[in-house]
């Protein structure tokens, strides 16, 4: 249901420019929420997404911000609370990979992936918690990975990333339940984004075979997912995993 703008709920999205994060940036907004879309280096991208949420009659700001540093993530939640006076929801959306053999893996490779995807959002979690907690309301969502939760050859980092987010997130909720804090991932499995979209044609036939529901996912349906989790409807949901992969990871 649309919100009066005095009750309008407002909402942090990392990663928010491209692909998925625009993605739940346009669902959220769409429920009502005013929206702050961070971006690491795609500015113009940002800025086009946000322009795409006020079409949409809320408000929207973007928020240049690297999450591997803690001092960022503790300013890119005061910057979103100072905007619109509060932040309901935090999307830990945030993520890069960098894929190769276990053998061939360095530490920088295993560091630089597990730094933005795992300890962003837990950086991101413990500032939005402070003001979430004062409101005595708030949704935490992370974005995962099947391969989080099955593990992936070539993907050992990616996939360790994304194990974290899930442990993360159920010790997120048992702590936080209780002032009326959800805590949940989404796992989504093979989504047409910009990563995706470099695979050759055999290598993509092959991944629609693995997959019941025999089509690669898109965008929206995870941003569905998310926006669901972030709603009103969803408070008695916490420490959940909503998987969003066409029945791959059965």
């Amino acid at each position: 249901m649309p919100q009066t703008e005095n009750l309008r709920r407002a909402a942090l999205i990392t990663g928010g420019a491209k692909g998925i994060g625009r993605a739940i940036c346009l669902a959220l907004a769409e429920n009502g929420m005013n929206i702050a879309v961070n971006y690491a280096g795609s500015a113009a991208a940002a800025e086009e997404t946000a322009a795409a949420c006020r079409a949409l009659g809320v408000q929207a700001i973007t928020l240049q911000a690297d999450v591997r540093s803690p001092e960022a993530c503790q300013k890119l939640v005061e910057d979103t609370a100072a905007a619109f006076g509060r932040i309901d929801v935090l999307v830990n959306n945030a993520g890069i990979t960098a894929d190769k053999l276990l053998l061939r893996m360095t530490e920088a490779d295993f560091d630089n992936v597990l730094a933005t995807n795992l300890k962003g959002a837990f950086f991101c979690t413990k500032a939005a918690c402070r003001f979430m907690m004062h409101q005595r309301y708030g949704r935490i969502i992370s974005v995962s990975s099947v391969v989080g939760l099955h593990g992936n050859a070539g993907q050992a980092n990616y996939a360790a990333s994304k194990a974290g987010l899930i442990g993360l997130t159920k010790s997120t909720a048992k702590e936080y339940a209780a002032r009326n804090i959800t805590a949940n991932a989404v796992a989504p499995g093979f989504i047409a984004t910009d990563m995706t979209a470099v695979l050759s044609e055999p290598a993509r036939a092959a991944a629609e075979a693995a997959i019941p529901a025999g089509k690669i996912g898109h965008a929206e349906d995870v941003a569905a997912a998310v926006a669901f989790l972030a709603g009103e409807q969803a408070g008695y949901i916490t420490g959940q995993v909503l998987c969003v992969d066409g029945g791959m990871g059965m």
